[in-house]
């Protein structure tokens, strides 16, 4: 399908982005803007700023939709929390996204790992803000215990949709994670990501916000699915901007206190904007 003129990723001069491409190999770093290969990679790199990826680069799961690479995942780096947060400080953020492939590995699916970046985080940046986007993964008490402002886990479609975008995901299985978040730690902000052009319809979309609400979700994200690759997930529609516009004023009227709706907003594209509008 032919990209819409409103799918133009604006320019952005490359040589701008060398400082954090800099920054990622000096401490052997992972960026989910790279992985999954996102279109706003240049304007977050740009602005000194990104959303790093822990646990290795590779999933234990084959999502249709996702460019990360999947397979047998390295060994778990037990010097990334350290990295990590050095990386922070050096860039001197005032709010940082940390999410990760799916180890499902690992014992405890890397909650722990997670629960120990957050708190060198904090140790060494006391004044930043982070956001944590998780997989499906059970210990979650472990990072509600670290307290970060806000924990993340994308839905990323619709329930029907599921066995062909997530075949080792559980529609109902992420919804309970948000859930359970709220359970665990009423103070910490749920979060939650959809995508659309994957062949859902208005009805579903709607149905999925009310999911979401009812399992206590408060901010939301919508954005334009992108195919990867021919090997991937075909795009079924391109969705108009005034659709996102329509999709946000439903979101709001169901009950989240912000919600980002447009082609190219992505899970922690301008995250920061939307903790500080809660």
């Amino acid at each position: 399908m032919k990209k819409p003129e409103w799918l133009r990723v604006p320019y952005v001069d490359l040589k701008s982005c060398e400082y954090i491409t800099g920054l990622l190999e000096k401490y052997r770093l992972n960026t989910v803007c790279v992985e999954a290969n996102c279109p706003n990679k240049p304007e977050c790199f740009s602005k000194k700023t990104a959303t790093f990826m822990i646990l290795g680069n590779i999933c234990t799961r084959n999502c249709t939709f996702c460019n990360v690479s999947s397979g047998t995942p390295q060994t778990l780096d037990e010097n990334e929390p350290q990295r990590i947060a050095a990386a922070v400080k050096e860039l001197e953020l005032k709010y940082v996204v940390i999410t990760s492939v799916t180890r499902d590995d690992l014992p405890d699916s890397g909650a722990n790992h997670f629960a120990d970046v957050i708190k060198e985080i904090h140790k060494t940046s006391p004044e930043t803000v982070v956001e944590v986007l998780i997989p499906d993964l059970d210990s979650l008490k472990v990072i509600t215990d670290q307290s970060p402002a806000v924990i993340s886990h994308n839905i990323e479609t619709v329930k029907s949709l599921y066995p062909y975008i997530r075949p080792e995901a559980d529609y109902h299985r992420s919804l309970e994670v948000l859930k359970t978040i709220k359970e665990l730690a009423p103070n910490i902000h749920s979060k939650s990501g959809l995508m659309l052009g994957l062949g859902e319809t208005k009805d579903e979309v709607l149905q999925t916000f009310d999911d979401l609400r009812s399992s206590g979700c408060e901010i939301l994200t919508i954005g334009q699915y992108l195919s990867p690759g021919k090997n991937h997930y075909p795009v079924k529609e391109y969705i108009k901007p005034e659709m996102f516009e329509e999709y946000k004023s439903a979101a709001l009227k169901s009950g989240f206190i912000y919600v980002s709706s447009a082609p190219f907003v992505r899970s922690s594209y301008k995250a920061a904007e939307l903790y500080n509008k809660k």
